[in-house]
């Protein structure tokens, strides 16, 4: 398997730029690495990649994201997010646990905002009913939690759901968290809402005037409708 993995890595470090690793290095303020590859280009080397292996099994796709993950370059934990992608009709409710991990290590909001709608809202929406029920249990306890990743989670995962949307859920995961003075939570309560007023405008025009959301929040959320 990491013979595998280290032949993207080659074909990777092939097309390194140092100076646009520079770049990147200090638009995300220096907490990672790169090797300098624009994510287009990541991306279709790792297509390219994925259609030379087998089919992975759920210990073997769970094995290969965590090995990606580990790996310094930022480059790499977007290769692991492209292979759940792929994959992620392999995915089930015990795979959460391990997902979580990926959520609150390395985190910020380039992976996170994948993963939220990507991967955690793909599986709400696509499990059976009592299966949701425990996803959003877990969704409760990210929601609740002192990590700001997992609250931004519990918050954008309905984010491509449109009509699918559980409007009880949303609004009342943005009520438990609207007062955080955190920018990542407030500027996720305002892109949720903005999203769902594409599908249902009155019911977020009401909300944002019931509810005291933070001005970032606010702003963000009416930004379309007002």
């Amino acid at each position: 398997m990491n013979l595998e993995c280290k032949r993207l890595m080659s074909e990777m470090e092939k097309h390194s730029d140092p100076v646009y690793a520079s770049w990147c290095k200090q638009y995300m303020r220096g907490q990672f690495e790169f090797i300098g590859v624009p994510v287009p280009l990541q991306r279709q080397l790792t297509k390219a990649w994925v259609k030379t292996i087998d089919k992975p099994s759920r210990s073997q796709l769970r094995e290969r994201v965590q090995y990606f993950w580990g790996l310094p370059e930022r480059e790499y934990q977007r290769v692991a997010l492209d292979l759940l992608d792929t994959w992620r009709k392999q995915l089930t409710f015990d795979d959460i646990a391990w997902i979580e991990q990926l959520i609150t290590t390395k985190s910020w909001w380039d992976t996170v905002d994948t993963i939220a709608p990507n991967v955690i809202g793909f599986l709400y929406v696509s499990q059976p009913p009592e299966v949701t029920n425990e996803i959003s249990n877990v969704l409760e306890k990210w929601n609740r939690s002192d990590n700001i990743w997992l609250q931004r989670t519990s918050i954008l995962f309905q984010l491509s759901a449109k009509s699918r949307t559980n409007e009880q859920l949303l609004y009342r995961y943005i009520e438990n968290l609207a007062a955080s003075n955190e920018f990542f939570v407030q500027k996720a309560i305002g892109w949720a809402l903005r999203q769902y007023a594409r599908v249902q405008p009155q019911s977020v025009l009401q909300f944002v005037h019931s509810c005291e959301l933070k001005p970032l929040s606010k702003r963000e959320a009416l930004k379309h409708l007002v």
